[in-house]
């Protein structure tokens, strides 16, 4: 039977295929140290743990309102007015099944056949595919490593035609930890008012921030960028929730109604449990989150000179998330790896080290690093690769 055509032009996850490699040299007994971790390597806070439990005890195990629990949705209301000073009302806001499920329904309800979407590079591998499987055409911005990965208005005004529906804006951002400030944001978004395009705005990482730089979120910056925007956020990356699978949506009304129209008939509603467990990380105590975002940062000041002084390798220094996003052209040049997928693969096979290829990213002289592993793993990595590529190394 053939299959749809929406899944047969969809690019294979370059992520999955190097995390299956890698399970698989590890199931024969090799020493892989995996640096492709897209979550915290934390477990989720013991309260949230404890209310998630309690939760279950009571019997909330039935289904919930489409959209989400109204609990839940009045203390994402609280966060967002306590950390970006934004005033949401109940039906402006919609919880899923994960900031991901939350993206792929929004691009459903807002593309049709051919509608263009500007996705900045390097970006989130699943971006370009989820527009793809909404009938719409990816529209790649390239932000240059000398702007620190950031796109300009030139630019933003250039890409725009009259088929652009919306721009994507992901600060901090993965995979580069590229932080918008607001007057870069601010920037953007008069390009985006006077054309009209829809904004989103995916804030995953917000509390992963670093140094004396501040999350900004593009929606906090007036009231019409605000009604230009969506929000998208979630507990996954911010309470080490990954698993728990929340993630929400906030911004105009029409747009949330739609999207709760579709996950009527698609997911019903996010699991109950992990609804419960998302209310007590907002409204329960916040230290356990400052205490991973300072063990990210005491990590990356640690790790990030031992990287930058490898050959062939230079790094701008990320300012959020918990990825190093570094330039390897002139490693592969002096190992004679043809591009950065053969360079990962030796990587792999070879020095026994799991980094995720730039290729996947939009990014073909880069490879990803993920330091949300224990700091051991994290020197033996950094190790690994120094030594692999000095003893690569062609005269």
């Amino acid at each position: 039977m053939k299959l749809a055509n929406r899944v047969l032009s969809l690019t294979p996850s370059s992520t999955l295929a190097i995390t299956a490699k890698a399970k698989e040299l590890q199931a024969e007994g090799h020493n892989v140290i995996g640096l492709g971790a897209g979550e915290p390597d934390f477990n989720t806070p013991e309260h949230i743990l404890d209310a998630a439990k309690k939760s279950m005890d009571e019997g909330h195990t039935k289904y919930t309102a489409t959209a989400g629990l109204p609990q839940l949705k009045k203390a994402i209301i609280a966060k967002f007015a306590a950390d970006q000073g934004l005033d949401y009302k109940m039906n402006e806001i919609i919880v899923g099944n994960g900031a991901k499920h939350i993206l792929y329904t929004l691009f459903q309800v807002i593309l049709n056949d051919g509608d263009e979407v500007i996705i900045p590079a390097p970006y989130w591998v699943s971006y370009p595919e989820q527009v793809k499987l909404a009938g719409g055409k990816p529209i790649y911005i390239y932000a240059a490593e000398e702007n620190a990965f950031k796109i300009t208005p030139e630019q933003l005004r250039g890409a725009i035609t009259d088929r652009t529906k919306a721009i994507i804006i992901n600060s901090p951002s993965n995979p580069t930890g590229t932080l918008y400030t607001a007057e870069e944001l601010e920037a953007l978004g008069r390009v985006c008012l006077e054309k009209d395009i829809l904004i989103v705005s995916d804030e995953i990482y917000e509390k992963l921030v670093y140094g004396e730089k501040k999350h900004v979120s593009i929606a906090e910056l007036s009231p019409e960028f605000k009604e230009q925007t969506i929000v998208v956020n979630g507990v996954s990356k911010s309470h080490s929730m990954t698993g728990w699978r929340i993630g929400y949506a906030a911004g105009n009304r029409d747009i949330i109604d739609a999207m709760s129209s579709l996950a009527s008939h698609s997911t019903s509603n996010p699991t109950t449990t992990a609804q419960y467990a998302a209310i007590a990380a907002y409204e329960g105590p916040q230290e356990p989150v400052e205490q991973m975002r300072k063990a990210f940062e005491e990590r990356l000041a640690a790790i990030y000179p031992k990287l930058a002084a490898i050959p062939g390798v230079t790094c701008i220094k990320p300012e959020g998330a918990f990825y190093l996003f570094p330039n390897v052209r002139g490693a592969m040049k002096k190992t004679g790896y043809k591009d950065v997928d053969e360079f990962s693969e030796a990587l792999l096979t070879e020095a026994k080290v799991a980094v995720i290829p730039g290729s996947g990213f939009g990014a073909p002289d880069n490879i990803r690093i993920s330091y949300a592993i224990s700091f051991s793993q994290l020197e033996e990595a950094i190790e690994r690769i120094r030594r692999f590529v000095e003893s690569k190394t062609k005269n």
